[in-house]
């Protein structure tokens, strides 16, 4: 009876010892398993960024129109309204269809996009919206016949954050001469260009992501924004 009895606490400690290692063999798998899972989502996250940066910049300046609006001047005058499509390196100011708000069945947008230097580290490409209502809305973001966006704010949206360096530059339309055609890093011309290129670097390059690559956004307008337009009977 002792041999029996003996022979099952043997039995019964090896099973407990089983039981123990299948458990910890299962816990160690799983966690490696949701790590890997958090892994891979972050990653789809982070190449989902990438992929809408490109398509709200293609967006919103596909959408431009070529509308004319007020400017400030330095005495504090209202300057007398000037095409709302100007832009440096660094800002461009313009009106568009479309809007993070409301996509492109909204009402019209002025949206400032601009670079400044990110807190994380390099610079980052914001952009603000606000409504346009007329002429008179485009006052405090035109200084001069100039961008001036203005400070970011709580309800400025990042669209790419951590870059090396942020550049915005503007084709020029020559309908005559398309071989002709240049790149301009200021835009202060009364029409709009035939592309905008904005360029763009990150800081650290993740080769494990899809890289934040540069857009170039074709303008399709060609409306003379200055000259007179008529229905002819």
């Amino acid at each position: 009876m002792m041999r029996e009895r003996g022979f099952t606490l043997i039995e019964l400690m090896v099973s407990i010892t089983l039981v123990a290692a299948i458990s910890v063999g299962m816990l160690m798998t799983m966690r490696t398993s949701l790590t890997t899972l958090d892994r891979v989502d972050s990653r789809l996250q982070s190449n989902r960024r990438v992929m809408s940066v490109e398509q709200i910049l293609s967006r919103e300046l596909s959408g431009v129109m070529p509308v004319l609006g007020d400017c400030r001047t330095s005495d504090g005058g209202i300057r007398p309204r000037v095409p709302i499509f100007n832009g440096t390196g660094q800002a461009l100011l313009l009106v568009s269809s479309y809007s993070l708000a409301e996509g492109a069945r909204g009402y019209a947008r002025l949206l400032a996009l601009e670079v400044i230097p990110s807190d994380r580290g390099g610079v980052r490409l914001i952009v603000n919206e606000s409504l346009y209502t007329g002429p008179a809305s485009t006052a405090p973001f035109c200084f001069d016949g100039a961008a001036a966006p203005g400070p970011p704010t709580p309800e400025s949206f990042v669209l790419a954050d951590r870059l090396a360096f942020c550049r915005i530059s503007y084709q020029e339309y020559l309908p005559q001469t398309p071989h002709l055609q240049k790149w301009l890093e200021v835009w202060n011309k009364p029409d709009l260009p035939s592309a905008v290129h904005v360029e763009m670097t990150p800081l650290i390059a993740d080769p494990a992501s899809l890289p934040l690559v540069s857009v170039t956004v074709p303008i399709h307008v060609t409306r003379e924004v200055l000259s007179p337009y008529a229905d002819t009977p």
